[in-house]
């Protein structure tokens, strides 16, 4: 009955914070069917996986770590993904989204775990306390990746 339980609670979870994992997944890759690729991929993990789930009330950070276990999989295994510079993507007559590119670029430079600390703290508005939970790190390790972080971001972002 349990698993039961879990498995529900991992599919709605699933659903309700789909857009979240796709934008986390899309951010290291760029690219919309790779995003959604690694979704689909931590999605069948996570159901699969219901019955490690220890703690139901921990249900979202389980779902994030799994995410970005896949993500950091995913980078490990195409390390010749070829980011390509805005200036030089041809226009495709789509409405403008008004991204901050100069940011996207000084992200990507980052180690992939830097760059997950930022974007769940800035871009997902999660507490030092949860990111540490889903990255297994002590909390002072993420606030002190955090702070040097956004001094690379600095110095990338500089004029």
């Amino acid at each position: 009955m349990q698993l039961m339980s879990s498995m529900k609670l991992i599919e709605q979870t699933l659903l309700t914070n789909y857009d979240k994992y796709y934008r986390l997944a899309k951010s290291y890759t760029h690219n919309s069917d790779d995003a959604l690729d690694i979704v689909q991929n931590g999605a069948y993990k996570a159901i699969t996986a219901a019955k490690k789930l220890k703690n139901e009330a921990f249900v979202e950070t389980w779902l994030y770590r799994i995410m970005l276990n896949e993500i950091f999989r995913f980078c490990k295994t195409n390390k010749n993904i070829l980011i390509v510079p805005q200036d030089m993507v041809p226009e495709t007559g789509h409405e403008d989204t008004y991204e901050n590119f100069d940011l996207q670029v000084a992200l990507d430079h980052l180690e992939p775990k830097d760059k997950s600390v930022i974007i769940l703290k800035y871009f997902e508005n999660m507490k030092l306390s949860e990111i540490a939970e889903i990255l297994k790190e002590n909390e002072n390790t993420v606030k002190s990746r955090l702070y040097r972080s956004l001094e690379k971001l600095r110095i990338r972002l500089e004029p």
